[in-house]
């Protein structure tokens, strides 16, 4: 699967340990909630961690290890299931976590926008014709109504923004 990170197609550095598997001796791993959840400690030790959390997951078991994480990677079993917006909104707005947000699963590109807007920065994506639509699809839209925490201000704000402004003038 392509991935697409910052806005281009970009090689996944992670390795994905399937449960049972052994992990490499370095490098970065990708491993499942269950994988993690049987000894944090240990995996967060031995370098750079990320981890598949599903959406029907509590994130409550995923906070306290939030600052050492590398990536949490959100699964969207179906493109019509959208529980993982609501956990990257919480992970990045809530929790404050900095690190690569992934989207995994049925990612579509007429999602990535919203996706976006949720707080993902990377992508799995499963067709070559998507990963390179990417950059068009984020570049479509640059006013949003929604208040999120993405940075972008909603229009109501940029429009307050330019009334003081422009009261501020002489």
């Amino acid at each position: 699967m392509p991935l697409v990170k910052n806005g281009h197609i970009a090689t996944d550095v992670f390795f994905h340990a399937a449960d049972g598997t052994e992990l490499p001796g370095d490098g970065a791993v990708l491993v499942s909630a269950a994988r993690f959840l049987e000894d944090p400690e240990a995996l967060l030790k031995r370098g750079k961690v990320g981890v598949i959390w599903p959406n029907n997951r509590d994130l409550d078991d995923l906070v306290p290890y939030l600052e050492r994480l590398a990536l949490v990677a959100l699964v969207f079993p179906s493109f019509r299931d959208g529980r993982a917006y609501t956990q990257a909104r919480l992970l990045r707005e809530r929790h404050g976590f900095e690190g690569e947000l992934r989207a995994t699963g049925q990612v579509l590109r007429d999602q990535f926008v919203f996706m976006l807007r949720a707080g993902f920065d990377a992508f799995d994506v499963r067709k070559q014709a998507d990963a390179d639509a990417f950059g068009e699809a984020a570049r479509r839209y640059t006013v949003f109504y929604q208040p999120t925490g993405d940075g972008h201000l909603s229009a109501l704000h940029r429009r307050n923004q330019l009334r003081h402004s422009e009261s501020a003038k002489p």
